[in-house]
């Protein structure tokens, strides 16, 4: 068994090329092999959100404070709400983050393949976060 105390690991910012705006992560964790899961808590200011990105197995979102908005490529741009789980399936296109007046934390997990959780593009342009069209 291994416990990672809240408080033992600092909170970072999100890397200006993955994220747009201010957004706080927290409580990162990676397994080493065979196990594949990383994940952590990210926290959006209002205003913030991540790059357009994949993952190669997937990715739960599971939100736990404020108000947000998810989008996959195409598609449309949807609320979300604490207790809100979303699922990215491998290799879709999607953002994700806090909408434009209220901040948003979720805790994000995915599984790592041949050592890669993410692919990160292009940042989402703001006429389309705020559009909601891409």
């Amino acid at each position: 068994m291994d416990i990672v105390r809240i408080g033992t690991q600092p909170s970072v910012q999100g890397p200006a090329d993955w994220f747009t705006g201010d957004a706080r992560i927290d409580s990162a964790f990676q397994r080493e092999d065979p196990a594949r899961v990383t994940g952590a808590v990210v926290t959006f200011a209002p205003g913030a959100r991540t790059a357009w990105h994949t993952h190669p197995l997937g990715q739960t979102l599971i939100v736990t404070a404020g108000a947000g908005w998810v989008q996959t490529q195409g598609g449309p741009r949807v609320d979300i709400h604490p207790g809100d789980v979303i699922w990215f399936p491998p290799g879709e296109k999607h953002w994700h983050g806090a909408t434009a007046t209220t901040g948003m934390t979720h805790i994000a997990i995915q599984e790592a393949l041949d050592g890669n959780n993410v692919t990160w593009m292009e940042k989402v342009a703001d006429a389309d976060y705020l559009g909601g069209t891409k």
